[in-house]
């Protein structure tokens, strides 16, 4: 690995525990299992959001 990035890594992890906070590891299904829900209902429905948008008038 280049000098360069050799702390890169140790900097991201510091930032997911940042960001983490006080979340414990087997809290994490409470975070990930909506965010995977409504990122795959986001796709799934990503060919009929203009015309529902059209509809709606938003």
């Amino acid at each position: 690995m280049d000098t360069k990035f050799s702390g890169l890594p140790a900097f991201i992890w510091s930032v997911a525990d940042l960001l983490r906070g006080e979340l414990k590891q087997n809290q994490y299904g409470r975070i990930i299992l909506p965010l995977t829900l409504l990122r795959r209902l986001e796709c799934v429905l990503e060919p009929t959001k203009t015309n529902v948008l059209a509809q709606t008038d938003i």
